[in-house]
């Protein structure tokens, strides 16, 4: 795990820019450093360091291939690189390899198959920037899911990328402005979803794209090498046809075999155990694969309808782990929220971020990789909104749609059914169907739309998704969280909040093979008679007792609205909100945002755009242009 950075055409000093950038991300590779400039200097490549696998020289980079043509700077890891380094030397592409690591691999592979051939039989996680000194071409591509970060843009003309959208700001000369028109999207989500940034001109790399540019390096072409949709689309054409018990003797295969490859590293490595299912199955099978005990950690709170940790040290007992846990007070949590703007570098408001950190930091001072249970949700049908959406959809579709569009006007429009729950109803009377039933879900308080005043349409994922691509609802409700919300909020909580410690996290259930496995599974297999993720339970209850696993799902967060109302966070809070600053920034609807906290803290109606509102104003305090 690593940070890259680097432009091309840059005008200055492009050292001191580069080390300026590489030192903003120091967290995310504080074992050593390096930079590199093509012979012209037109390209730089910036590199920190977090050393995984094969801890020696030459394993640094940025890193040229043994010709001199290709040179690469790469964040990440690619589990099946010994098979593709021992394919080279089968074929003769390299007689011997310098070191033992993934980056020289990677890199020899690029010059002897080309970039799309070789990304194609990489698994891993990873954001790479790629130069060809002979044809000048510079490539970044990142890897299917969106488990590393990428961001690339324009600065003043010049062409910049980074791991951290922070590393492109200290650039002397960054002017981009916000981007206001993500905001409607950021306060309705808690987070801006890709290809966008909070900035102008600054974009996300989206999941399983190539990125190309050439001399003068002016303007960029993106390509997609592998698709969530087009593998979930294959998937349901080609269901899997054998029982429910041959199903999870197959997922049981490939997750064992994804885990195998994810737990290989020169440093110790551990996992996160929360007590859910998914956690709890990557630890069960981690530690059926392991000759010692598996270091697994938990973090508990005083608050017990937010505390499982009670359950995960059941659980790691049973399994044999070597189990750490720490008990985090209000105080332990609080102390977190100043760092949030400057450990996002953008605005970020999923409050699990907190116990992330949390529990990151303590894992930290065990291991420096961890393994997490992320996908399993997604990927095994385990959220109640999708068949609330199900649900709601099948009570609505024998009205035709020009009626509920009518009727779905009439309520929202009217100034005087001023009832929450009515204008939500009646905002989702008017989706034509499943999809935009799901997406209105999200929006399901009307006041999210008011709260920046750009309300210019901003296009995104959830929008432009077209129904019917999938015949079975929830499974287009998975996919449009795959695409959107478990790349854009998720595993950036994940990555953000870890690498702030400098903590390598690894996700056994994002392996290609296991996400297109889970594709082809029938809905049936991953939810039934009210039981979710049951393929996933399956294989579970094969390590794990039923009994122990059977109870309500608390995830994985914290009470933020009880601490808004104690005087310390109270305090912070309304400075924040102070309605004279808010109209000095001039980007934010003053009415709107004191209606919602003055509903919050004089009626008690709790809306989780506050948290949004604050998460943007901490940010904007942090990094006011």
């Amino acid at each position: 795990m690593c940070g890259i950075a680097g432009f091309c055409n840059r005008r200055g000093n492009w050292r001191e820019d580069i080390e300026n950038m590489n030192n903003r991300m120091l967290h995310r590779g504080p074992d050593a450093g390096g930079i590199w400039s093509s012979g012209d200097e037109s390209v730089v490549f910036g590199h920190r360091r977090l050393s995984i696998v094969d801890l020696s020289e030459t394993g640094s980079q940025p890193m040229t291939s043994r010709s001199g043509r290709f040179t690469i700077c790469y964040n990440g890891e690619i589990y099946n690189y010994k098979k593709l380094a021992q394919k080279l030397l089968d074929e003769g592409k390299v007689t011997a390899f310098k070191g033992s690591s993934d980056t020289e691999v990677l890199l020899e592979a690029f010059e002897s198959y080309g970039v799309e051939e070789t990304i194609r039989q990489c698994k891993g996680m990873f954001a790479i920037a790629l130069f060809d000194q002979e044809t000048k071409k510079l490539w970044l591509l990142r890897d299917r899911v969106g488990e590393k970060p990428l961001y690339y843009g324009f600065v003043n003309g010049e062409f910049v990328f980074a791991s951290d959208l922070g590393s492109i700001r200290v650039l002397k000369g960054f002017c981009n402005p916000i981007e206001e028109k993500v905001l409607q999207l950021y306060f309705v989500h808690g987070y801006i979803p890709a290809p966008y940034s909070i900035y102008q001109d600054i974009y996300k790399l989206e999941p399983g794209c190539i990125l190309e540019l050439e001399a003068p390096y002016k303007e960029v072409t993106i390509r997609p090498y592998w698709s969530m949709t087009e593998a979930a689309v294959s998937g349901q054409k080609h269901l899997f046809t054998g029982s429910g018990k041959e199903a999870a003797d197959e997922l049981e295969r490939l997750l064992k075999a994804s885990i195998k490859e994810q737990m290989a590293a020169d440093v110790p490595v551990g996992a996160f155990l929360s007590a859910g299912i998914d956690s709890s199955t990557v630890v069960a099978l981690m530690q059926s694969l392991s000759g010692r005990k598996v270091k697994s950690f938990t973090i508990g709170m005083e608050e017990q309808e937010y505390n499982e940790a009670v359950y995960a040290k059941e659980i790691a007992k049973h399994l044999g782990t070597e189990h750490t846990e720490l008990y985090i007070t209000d105080r332990d949590a609080k102390q977190v929220i100043p760092s949030l703007a400057k450990m996002f570098a953008e605005p970020f408001a999923d409050s699990s971020q907190i116990p992330t950190f949390l529990v990151s930091k303590m894992t930290r001072e065990h291991v420096t990789v961890s393994l997490s249970g992320d996908g399993g949700d997604e990927l095994f049908c385990g959220y109640v909104t999708y068949d609330s959406i199900d649900r709601i959809w099948n009570k609505m579709k024998s009205v035709p749609y020009p009626v509920r569009k009518l009727c779905s006007q009439l309520i929202v429009h009217n100034p005087f059914i001023k009832d929450k729950v009515h204008q939500t109803k009646g905002m989702l009377l008017g989706a034509k169907d499943p999809v935009r039933l799901y997406e209105l879900s999200n929006q399901e308080e009307p006041l999210s739309l008011k709260v920046s005043k750009n309300t210019e349409p901003c296009p995104y994922k959830h929008s432009e998704y077209k129904y019917g691509a999938i015949e079975d609802l929830q499974h287009n409700i998975m996919l449009m969280d795959m695409v959107m919300y478990h790349p854009d909020d998720i595993l950036v909580k994940v990555d953000r909040a870890a690498m702030a410690v400098s903590l390598e996290t690894r996700v056994p259930m994002l392996d290609k093979d296991v996400v297109e496995f889970a594709w082809t599974l029938p809905v049936g297999y991953k939810k039934k008679d009210g039981v979710s993720k049951r393929v996933l339970r399956d294989v579970l209850y094969r390590y794990v007792p039923k009994e122990m696993m059977e109870r309500p799902k608390k995830g994985f967060s914290i009470p933020i609205m009880k601490w808004l109302k104690e005087p310390e966070l109270r305090e912070w809070a309304e400075t924040l909100l102070d309605r004279k600053a808010i109209e000095r920034q001039g980007i934010l609807n003053p009415d709107v945002v004191e209606k919602i906290w003055k509903d919050f803290t004089e009626k008690d109606i709790w809306r989780i755009q506050i948290w949004y509102i604050l998460m943007f104003q901490e940010w904007m305090a942090e990094y006011k242009n």
